[in-house]
């Protein structure tokens, strides 16, 4: 196996925040937004709007993490899935998945995800992360090498195998600055949608007075 290597200090600053129960529509909402192919290479098949929701009806957020990266919109542009194994045999272990939108991609939003679930998973003790994907998701498997994972082609199908280092301080303390950016971008994000729904509705008022002035001036 290969040691992970560490996270680039010279990559770009990304909020990302976690996501609990309360953003499941949002995470729908992402997943039925990908086109066939995008969900063929996230979940392995061609799945449809009802399986999708299924998966989000069945996201485990007690038990694992969910990711993700807004825009200006609030809209949930990519999603990174961390599943931590409930078997007690490979407590240790994790699987990574991501998605990410057409009109976002080419931004290294998958990557700042993966580097964002190492730094996670090893503070969780989780010391083998795994990536299973479609050989043709040159994508994914990238990231993993890039990262340093060993991948394992069989077939169609190609697991990426990555040994996460121990945690330490460093890796304890940049989860917390991340976390705490993403929060504070979200709420940001929150507030200057809210303001600018306030002033459409406001220019909206100006513009009916407007019409009724020139209506009783004729």
């Amino acid at each position: 196996m290969v040691e992970t290597h560490e996270v680039d200090r010279a990559s770009p600053v990304v909020p990302i925040r976690s996501l609990g129960p309360r953003h499941r529509g949002r995470i729908a909402a992402h997943l039925v937004a990908l086109d066939a192919q995008d969900r063929y290479l996230r979940f392995g098949y061609a799945a449809t709007n009802e399986q999708i929701q299924r998966y989000v009806d069945g996201l485990h957020f007690e038990r694992d993490d969910i990711l993700g990266i807004y825009n200006r919109k609030l809209e949930l542009i990519a999603m990174a899935h961390l599943a931590f194994s409930s078997d007690r045999e490979h407590f240790s272990c994790a699987e990574f998945g991501v998605s990410v939108l057409k009109k976002a991609r080419g931004r290294g939003y998958g990557t700042r995800l993966f580097e964002r679930c190492v730094v996670h998973a090893r503070n969780q003790g989780v010391e083998m992360l795994f990536v299973h994907a479609l050989s043709e998701n040159t994508a994914m498997l990238k990231i993993a090498r890039k990262a340093g994972a060993a991948l394992e082609r069989a077939g169609s199908e190609t697991d990426a195998y990555l040994r996460l280092p121990p945690a330490t301080l460093d890796s304890h303390m940049s989860e917390m600055v991340e976390e705490q950016l993403g929060l504070t971008d979200y709420g940001l994000k929150v507030q200057a949608k809210s303001f600018w729904s306030f002033l459409a509705g406001v220019q909206e008022v100006r513009q009916g007075v407007r019409a009724a002035r020139h209506q009783s001036a004729g």
